[in-house]
């Protein structure tokens, strides 16, 4: 596919407010990091496009249209100003209705639509429904006060290593998706490389959130589709059915333990997302042989009494263990865990036909393979160093 330029960034100007008068505004910063990262990763100048004008009560222009319609992926920040801007809105509103009039608003089931949210938001009905299906990026945090706030140098080193893994993570992702976007379709006669397999990273609480983001960024970098990529429902049932259906399609299912209970669906159980994927899985691998491995750091403990009784279950119980690998220790020995068992089973070999002669590959020096030649054998020029010499029996 053909695109004028790669990144339109979509903000609210009220958003790019430097926090002190002697920073840049965050959307400039954010806007000239993804510049550098993305650079970086697509080995050429990123030719990313935002709109920098005071634009007050301007119309709707002509040249907002034009690049709407010539980008490849658009990059909305959300924040509770952007969703009252008529402007904003509408900047997003037209680039998918001019996508989806192409009919190339989702490709290869990812859409061109990316949220960043620098503060939580209720979206309500105010963006388009593929923008709330999206589990989006996150650059805010909440302090102990559970009170958000997005990820500024402005507040500290710790914020600005996050804000910068964040951009990272962003930044890899545009850079396969416009390789994907952009890449001439192969011929007929050419065969395409084997896919790798999906694997199924599951929700998680809030603790481990920064984990689970660094696994899947690794996953993906390797060339695994890393699942779920939406935002699953709300309802219980409904949410079972979409784990039940993402995990038929993976070879591993992933689970990060932390000390928060995470997201309750709305139903009956009224058990987290982190309990009933597990169990999912753990039925899964009874039924059809599905891999896991379950990071259950050692001394983890928590506040929440529910969460406890199941980070004590999942030692216990073997039910909940099922079919799964139960890692302890740092984050390094999850992911060698992961990898571990996505390493495809080894080949064995066909047992020999009844009858058929065997050979022994044997390693020897080349001068004791010499020195034990029989006096009547013809000398031969042997290769200098180790090599194999093949005995038949």
């Amino acid at each position: 596919m053909k695109f004028d330029r790669q990144i339109f960034i979509s903000y609210a100007h009220l958003d790019n407010q430097p926090l002190t008068a002697d920073q840049a505004g965050w959307v400039s910063l954010f806007h000239s990091t993804l510049q550098t990262l993305l650079s970086q990763r697509l080995g050429a100048p990123a030719d990313i496009w935002r709109d920098d004008k005071l634009r007050g009560n301007d119309t709707f222009s002509d040249e907002i249209l034009k690049q709407l319609a010539g980008t490849a992926i658009f990059v909305s920040i959300l924040t509770p100003r952007y969703l009252k801007s008529e402007w904003c809105t509408k900047e997003i509103r037209s680039f998918c209705q001019q996508a989806e009039a192409g009919q190339s608003l989702v490709v290869d089931n990812k859409a061109r639509v990316i949220k960043v949210l620098k503060l939580p938001i209720d979206a309500g009905q105010s963006l388009p429904p593929v923008v709330g299906q999206q589990l989006g990026y996150e650059f805010y945090e909440f302090d102990e006060d559970h009170t958000p706030r997005e990820l500024d140098p402005a507040y500290g080193d710790k914020p600005r290593q996050a804000f910068l893994r964040k951009a990272n993570k962003l930044a890899w992702d545009l850079a396969a998706q416009l390789d994907e976007l952009q890449r001439s379709h192969p011929a007929a006669n050419d065969a395409a490389a084997p896919a790798k397999p999906a694997v199924f990273l599951a929700e998680c609480s809030r603790d481990r959130r920064d984990a689970r983001e660094r696994i899947e960024a690794e996953l993906a970098c390797c060339g695994y589709t890393v699942l779920p990529d939406q935002r699953l429902p709300d309802d219980e049932d409904e949410h079972l059915a979409a784990v039940d259906a993402l995990l038929a399609r993976c070879v591993l299912s992933i689970h990060l333990i932390g000390s928060g209970v995470g997201r309750v669906p709305d139903g009956d159980r009224q058990q987290s997302v982190v309990v009933l994927q597990n169990e999912r899985a753990a039925a899964k691998s009874r039924s059809a042989g599905l891999r896991r491995v379950i990071w259950l750091p050692a001394g983890l403990a928590s506040p929440q009494p529910a969460q406890q009784a199941f980070i004590d279950a999942l030692q216990n119980d073997a039910a909940l263990q099922f079919g799964a690998d139960l890692v302890t220790g740092e984050i390094e020995t999850a992911k060698a865990a992961i990898h571990a068992a996505l390493k495809p089973p080894p080949v064995e070999a066909p047992p020999p036909a009844a009858g058929s002669a065997q050979q022994v590959h044997l390693l020897c020096d080349a001068a004791d393979r010499k020195g034990r030649r029989a006096p009547h054998q013809a000398a031969a020029q042997p290769r200098a160093g180790s090599q194999p010499a093949r005995v038949r029996r």
